[in-house]
């Protein structure tokens, strides 16, 4: 029998990504555990801040070995990100400091306008976005499920967008479904990755049943009381909730509908 996994690859930017939970390296009770919580996720993408780092902090950093000891063994993608910039010329040069520290074109583009809510600069995003495509990147852009936004992200080459399910750190899971799924709908050959917001595994398989390519988080799972375990949690639920999505949910009705047959009841059931 041919491998389902292996049939369902998620490909982007003409690369295959091994998995659809991506996860992120940091708030970890310790470096062992998050090794043990990258084992027990398998992610696609590792994320990693570059902020303020320099190739001799990386070189120094334990923290940092381990997860590349990671990534050499298990064949998971690491894609860094632009964390805490505030300008699209903020972003430009931290990704271009990732790309030398790391040795990748891919960029996790973050560029952002409230630092309540931590939402994105739409205007700023939309700008670095386009000069990094120029530049050669492989840009996934974190933003929020404004329709009109992932088009224009879409458009001037971005391989994915990102949007988020709620602010980043809050796990209040998808707060506007109703955006999230029309988003889907009408960009239905683009991947959308749902990033930022995910406490709960049952919230990420609501994304992937939805149609969602894949989820990334941190923070539910490095919070967690045993974060290993809830690694394992979320891989499992990314993994049903896109076995869903390709069965076919029913359709919800408005009235219930008996789901065994009234032939051979007695008259005053029928």
């Amino acid at each position: 029998m041919a491998d389902s996994t292996a049939q369902d690859a998620l490909v982007i930017g003409g690369e295959t990504i091994p998995g659809r939970l991506w996860l992120g390296t940091s708030m970890y009770p310790s470096p062992d555990i998050m090794g043990q919580s990258l084992q027990a996720a398998g992610p696609g993408f590792v994320t990693v801040s570059v902020r303020r780092q320099t190739a001799r902090q990386v070189e120094d950093n334990g923290h940092w070995q381990l997860i590349d000891q990671w990534l050499k063994k298990s064949g998971s993608l690491l894609l860094p990100n632009t964390a805490g910039c505030h300008s699209a010329s903020e972003a430009i040069l931290m990704a271009n400091m990732a790309r030398q520290l790391f040795t990748t074109d891919w960029i996790k583009l973050e560029v952002i306008g409230d630092d309540y809510s931590l939402q994105p600069n739409a205007f700023e995003l939309l700008s670095a976005a386009e000069t990094l495509v120029q530049q050669g990147f492989k840009v996934l852009p974190y933003c929020t499920e404004d329709l009109v936004l992932c088009q224009k992200l879409l458009d001037v080459g971005c391989k994915a967008v990102m949007p988020w399910a709620a602010p980043i750190g809050t796990g209040r899971g998808l707060q506007n479904p109703h955006g999230l799924r029309m988003l889907r709908e009408r960009l239905p050959d683009a991947v959308i990755v749902i990033d930022a917001g995910i406490g709960k595994p049952s919230q990420a398989m609501q994304a992937m049943e939805m149609g969602f390519d894949a989820v990334l988080m941190n923070t539910a799972v490095a919070k967690a009381l045993d974060p290993v375990a809830m690694a394992g949690a979320f891989r499992n639920a990314v993994t049903g909730g896109r076995q869903a999505w390709q069965a076919g949910t029913m359709v919800e009705r408005e009235q219930a509908s008996a789901s065994t047959p009234t032939l051979g009841m007695p008259f005053w059931h029928q």
